[in-house]
């Protein structure tokens, strides 16, 4: 083991409980917060991460069981997305946005050799690939959502000119489905000079060697960009061909519809909204 690797020591413990404290302590009394907002977090993903660790360490020996794994991971993060997305139905279809971004990365990586076809090296990449698809997928279906109930008056103009209606949603949910990838972007783009990003401090501490860690996470920041731009791709369609919706979504009440639109209606010119 590398000398500078943390190792889970009574002093490590320590140190995690006054920060986790100072932290509770500046959200009450800096921020208003509840005293307990940080010290739960701290006390879940503690528990999380010891019960992870310990299926992971018998599940990683054999590779069923490492795509078993998978598989549960995929679950959990659909659900999560599905959940996060705010969408009143079609939310499931999230899953597919998901699908999209892993069926992108995980086969290249591990076909070419770049990722061992072991359960110990696909499971890591796995996991933080998915993990950012789930989270970019998510936040572009809720602000995609969020243009459709704020600009609807847009999409029925677009409507009443003829449009179709996918056209007519994609005007609207361009931007915000682009802006669901600004986060891994910035990350990417200020790698090494803003942010020392998790893999390559984990590589580093693991290993010793800064251009092993610099690969690494190389490779986890394009797998991220290729597996989150197709994720919001797919969830740019699915929204776009009301899939995935909220109730009355784009609709205009009647006093706020142009003065064209109630015509166009009568004459067949709109699509009725899904």
């Amino acid at each position: 083991m590398n000398s500078a690797e943390p190792v889970l020591t009574p002093t490590l413990i320590v140190v995690c409980v006054v920060m986790v404290l100072t932290a509770a302590a500046v959200n009450r009394l800096v921020l208003n917060g509840s005293v307990w907002e940080v010290p739960n977090a701290a006390v879940r993903a503690t528990l999380q991460l010891a019960a992870v660790s310990t299926v992971l360490a018998v599940a990683l020996q054999h590779m069923w069981s490492s795509v078993l794994v998978l598989f549960v991971m995929f679950i959990v993060a659909s659900i999560t997305a599905a959940r996060r997305s705010q969408a009143r139905y079609g939310a499931a279809w999230l899953a597919v946005a998901l699908a999209a971004g892993m069926v992108m990365v995980i086969p290249l990586l591990t076909l070419s050799g770049v990722v061992p076809f072991v359960g110990v090296a696909v499971v890591p990449v796995f996991g933080i690939v998915l993990g950012g698809t789930m989270t970019a997928s998510a936040v572009a279906a809720r602000r995609a959502l969020d243009a459709l109930s704020q600009r609807a008056g847009e999409v029925e103009v677009a409507l009443s000119l003829g449009l179709p209606e996918r056209f007519s949603r994609m005007l609207v949910i361009k931007r915000p489905l682009s802006d669901a990838l600004l986060p891994n972007l910035d990350q990417t783009r200020t790698a090494g000079l803003v942010t020392l990003p998790g893999a390559f401090v984990g590589v580093l501490l693991a290993t010793g060697s800064a251009a092993q860690a610099a690969a690494v996470q190389v490779l986890v920041l394009v797998s991220l960009l290729l597996a989150q731009t197709c994720g919001v791709s797919v969830v740019g369609e699915l929204v776009a061909r009301g899939k995935i919706a909220r109730p009355n979504d784009a609709i205009v009440p009647a006093s706020d519809a142009p003065p064209f639109y109630a015509l166009a209606r009568r004459l067949g010119r709109v699509p009725t909204i899904k």
